[in-house]
């Protein structure tokens, strides 16, 4: 649930934004030519993006680049809402901002990337920068549009301070050489994390009928199936080679509970998962012997 949405438009864009819900909470977003800068006020929560999940925390602040994503907003005892800013970064923003006259880190020619993130250390004058934006937040008569121009301009030199500038450089690069990511890697990609369809779905761009036709294309098994397999499999690796607890690893293989993972290895199997386990010590105690 929505609580608060208060935002900012520069040159017919949303740029800065600031958001209050209350958890749980998921929001889709389809950043097609964009990245966002994205800071935890209050709460926990994660960002789902088509080849990664990467965790939010009060504090914490994540450059994200072009792509689909989905913002969760998960529930924590001694907090009641998620509070976050956030502040889009669009190619023909930036040449508006910079009057065409784009710093080379933007334009230079992009390097392969893996990660669609980059997790900051946010440091004391990044957080001073954002409690000045919910300053204006609060203060919408003080806002004009050259006021928003220098705001977006400092921000970009705070990030190019910070120990991950090298990194932050070249995702800003990705702006205006988008990287396309295939339908078989967003689903390798996210195997093993607690996703439905619906949400692997949107990763991929696609409605839910035209992602479980083109899924079967690929994979020659429904989604379902595929999915619920490759996590099993992962499972059974993981009692054969680790001490882990059995619900660390339903949690680390992507089920929402360690229930639901010991009913489904018990149908696959035919065993549950800790006989599995001791069935197969006591396999490889009887071949030492």
């Amino acid at each position: 649930m929505i609580v608060e949405h208060k935002k900012y438009t520069l040159f017919g864009r949303m740029v800065f934004e600031k958001m209050v819900v209350r958890p749980p909470f998921r929001q889709s977003n389809q950043m097609t030519d964009e990245a966002c800068f994205f800071y935890v006020m209050k709460g926990q929560g994660d960002t789902v993006s088509e080849t990664e999940m990467n965790n939010l925390s009060p504090s914490g602040s994540l450059l994200m680049k072009c792509g689909n994503y989905i913002l969760r907003a998960l529930p924590v005892d001694h907090e009641q809402t998620f509070q976050a800013v956030a502040i889009h970064f669009y190619p023909e923003v930036l040449q508006k901002i910079y009057r065409n006259d784009l710093p080379d880190f933007f334009i230079q020619k992009p390097a392969q990337r893996k990660s669609n993130a980059v997790s900051i250390n946010t440091d004391y004058l990044l957080r001073m920068y954002i409690e000045s934006m919910v300053f204006y937040f609060e203060n919408p008569d003080l806002i004009s549009e050259d006021l928003l121009v220098l705001k977006f301009k400092e921000l970009v030199l705070l990030l190019l301070r910070t120990e991950e500038s090298n990194e932050i450089q070249l995702l800003f690069r990705e702006l205006f050489s988008p990287t396309e990511r295939s339908f078989k890697q967003i689903i390798d990609a996210h195997l093993f994390h607690d996703l439905n369809l619906g949400d692997l779905a949107t990763l991929t761009g696609c409605s839910l009928s035209s992602f479980k036709r083109e899924f079967v294309r690929i994979f020659n098994e429904t989604p379902a199936t595929y999915v619920r397999t490759k996590k099993l499999d992962k499972a059974c690796e993981l009692l054969r080679l680790s001490n882990e607890r059995i619900s660390d690893i339903a949690f680390t293989c992507g089920f929402s509970n360690a229930d639901n993972f010991s009913r489904l290895f018990m149908q696959k199997f035919g065993v549950t998962p800790s006989n599995y386990r001791l069935n197969q010590k006591a396999g490889l105690l009887n071949n030492f012997h």
